[in-house]
């Protein structure tokens, strides 16, 4: 079999993927313990052997059960689908980059995730991340929505604001959200394909936790714009001026999918009431919700 560059890590990469001191992988590699191989005086790690190892060595130790919490990425509509749909999790929103390492952790047992690219390859960059995380060997990710992503703004748009040149051109103060969030990545995306640095853009601190809290600030007039969905824009009364659509997922462990509180959810994003709330908040595309995108 082939394998591509990409599927052989390197010493450093593959202790980090594993989460352990490249000294305690050179002990397991003199020991015989773990799959690899030596090329021009290097050891290489094939991605996939060291799966399939530390897939045999959970099924010898049982992890511990993840608490039932959906870390992550905010989001109107899952936020009221978990108070809705009975299925006992609760919600942690912390950016999709956080979510993603408390799951890592163990410490949360989903995470709501939509990553951005700076090339703009925004289609597979969620899938990406799950796959080659480290700890997220057994990753499953399941489409939530796809969501409509733009400028929020104080009605009537008084700056004129057009997209995200005008933002830098018309010095308008511009909320933003903590590093690695999605929309914080998307903004740094679309600087990048406008050719505008970020020192460029006049951001307001500190960084907000959510978009709601960035539709706050642009209500309480301490920002003018800031960038997040449609159904927050909807649901604080401000304009909403659309830049893309994007994908936001949940990520889980395989053996967390079929546990009772996420299949109560997936059911729950099946039934009418959901796709009912969808069109009331705007701005969503369900019409994926609730398959699965990657099986690692």
């Amino acid at each position: 079999m082939n394998l591509h560059m990409p599927e052989l890590l390197t010493t450093e990469e593959a202790a980090e993927y594993l989460r352990l001191s490249e000294r305690k992988l050179y002990e397991l590699v003199a020991g015989g313990a773990v799959p690899c191989s030596k090329a021009t005086g290097r050891w290489l790690f094939p991605k996939a052997a060291l799966d399939q190892w530390v897939m045999a060595g959970l099924a010898a130790r049982p992890m511990p059960d993840a608490p039932p919490i959906v870390g992550g990425s905010h989001d109107p509509l899952l936020e009221w689908a978990l108070r809705e749909c009975g299925s006992g999790l609760a919600n942690l929103p912390e950016g999709s980059e956080a979510g993603l390492r408390r799951l890592s952790r163990g410490e949360v047992m989903a995470a709501a995730i939509h990553l951005h690219r700076i090339d703009g390859n925004d289609e597979a960059a969620n899938v990406e991340a799950a796959s080659h995380g480290p700890g997220l060997h057994d990753a499953v990710v399941v489409a939530f929505a796809r969501r409509e992503q733009g400028l929020l703004i104080a009605p009537g748009n008084p700056l004129k604001l057009k997209n995200i040149a005008s933002v830098a051109e018309k010095d308008a103060r511009m909320a933003v959200r903590q590093e690695g969030a999605g929309a914080q990545l998307l903004l740094l995306a679309l600087l990048a394909q406008a050719g505008i640095a970020p020192g460029d853009i006049r951001t307001v601190k500190p960084p907000c936790p959510t978009g709601s809290d960035i539709a706050q600030a642009i209500r309480a007039q301490r920002a003018d714009c800031g960038i997040a969905t449609r159904s927050v824009a909807r649901t604080a009364g401000l304009d909403f001026l659309p830049l893309t659509w994007e994908l936001y997922d949940l990520v889980l462990r395989q053996r967390d999918y079929f546990r009772p509180g996420p299949q109560a959810l997936f059911g729950f994003m099946r039934g009418a009431a959901f796709a009912r709330h969808a069109a009331e908040l705007g701005g969503y595309d369900i019409s994926a919700s609730g398959q699965i995108r990657h099986a690692n």
